[in-house]
């Protein structure tokens, strides 16, 4: 069992620059640092935040009007429900991109086509990506894409994709560094493969108060030299009832293939990419979308307009035990694999609320339990967790 507290604090100061309706500039820093914790000041070490002192977080030039432009430099990648690209910031670093991206635009149609390596985060130097080699793991990563959007299906909002990761695994593990993009890392091997994949999502005002949303992926490739076949899936839907305190009630369920068979040349685990996985699958963030059947419901009711409160219930089971129960940065095993343990792993109750008294000030106040399930008690220490919070945000 593991104990531990800390306080975090992240300052971000940005500054664009727009001379002409067709150029912008911006650059953005970050310090982003780690107090009173057990856990050692270096990112990515037991799962710590650690520092990173005031570096480069995005600095691109944009050129052209908005319904066609190009946009150069390290930047922020969110798609859809960031299930598979985000900017993961409930992380204190969060996520950016060296990339360059067109965007073109026409009616209810979009379409966006990048090329794209992630940035490390390097405490005590500068923040390199793969485009420079600044960490020195040869990786040598190009995660590309095709994303296109629609409006045109009313009421609902329809994305289509296809994404392809090409990356050596690291030649050397740099410590404090944590390599996103596949759940297996043999040093000498590459992993290359396609991700294809739809979403849609219906404006519940346009619903009478009803919600659906669903996402569908599907890989093809190599991850590790292995032959790449996987699915995800996501599907939920809801309604918004028209009374005071705007409830709101919503049933998702999630599912990720995982491999069965580790020892064979085939592997079946789903590979997450660059998700926001917070808070998808628990506030907890113990669960990626990978190995795993998730059903899960929601409240909200909000009692006046500056609070907001939230419960939700997860459930989690592993979809093959033959493979690992992978954290919410879809690299860490939680527990190694266990063939013929039982798969339910556990659930997890998540209590949240929000109070925003000021336009610039947010504050969150949450409090996570997990139920320990029969794969925990199977597998190693079963303790129920407990996870507790409070977060401020200014915007200014």
């Amino acid at each position: 069992m593991t104990d531990d507290n800390w306080f975090l604090n992240r300052f971000r100061l940005g500054v664009a620059i727009k001379p002409v309706d067709w150029l912008k500039l911006y650059a953005q820093t970050q310090d982003s640092r780690e107090w009173y914790s057990d856990r050692p000041n270096t990112p990515g070490v037991m799962g710590a935040e650690g520092d990173d002192n005031f570096d480069l977080r995005q600095a691109y030039v944009q050129v052209g009007p908005k319904w066609v432009n190009a946009t150069i430099g390290r930047q922020a990648l969110a798609y859809g429900d960031e299930r598979l690209i985000g900017i993961s910031d409930w992380n204190n670093f969060g996520r950016t991109f060296d990339a360059a991206k067109l965007h073109y635009e026409y009616g209810k149609y979009s379409v966006d086509v990048f090329a794209s390596t992630v940035v490390y985060i390097l405490r005590d130097s500068f923040d390199y990506s793969d485009l420079f080699n600044g960490a020195e793991t040869h990786r040598d990563q190009v995660f590309s894409a095709i994303y296109g959007n629609t409006t045109a299906i009313n009421p609902f909002t329809i994305d289509a994709y296809a994404l392809i990761l090409d990356e050596a695994n690291p030649t050397k593990i740099v410590q404090g560094i944590t390599y996103p993009g596949t759940s297996l890392s043999v040093p000498g091997t590459r992993s290359d493969f396609v991700t294809l994949g739809t979403r849609f999502k219906a404006d519940p005002k346009k619903l009478n108060g009803w919600e659906a949303e669903g996402e569908f992926a599907f890989q093809k490739g190599q991850v590790s030299d292995l032959d790449l076949t996987a699915f995800a899936a996501h599907i939920g839907g809801g309604y918004n009832f028209k009374c005071p305190w705007s409830p709101r009630l919503f049933a998702d369920y999630n599912y990720a293939s995982g491999d069965d068979n580790p020892t064979d040349n085939d592997i079946e685990t789903f590979q997450n990419l660059f998700p926001t996985n917070h808070p998808r699958y628990g506030y907890m963030d113990l669960f990626s979308w990978q190995n795993m059947h998730n059903p899960e419901l929601k409240f909200n009711v909000k009692p006046c307009k500056e609070v907001g409160l939230e419960a939700d219930f997860n459930w989690f089971w592993l979809a093959n035990t033959n493979d690992a129960w992978y954290r919410s940065n879809g690299t860490t095993r939680v527990r190694p694999i266990t063939p013929g343990a039982p798969n339910y792993v556990g659930a997890e109750l998540d209590i949240l609320m929000t109070f925003q008294p000021v336009k610039p000030l947010v504050i969150w106040v949450g409090y996570s339990h997990f139920f320990t399930g029969g794969y925990v008690s199977a597998t190693g220490p079963s303790d129920d967790a407990d996870f507790g919070y409070a977060q401020a945000t200014i915007n200014f």
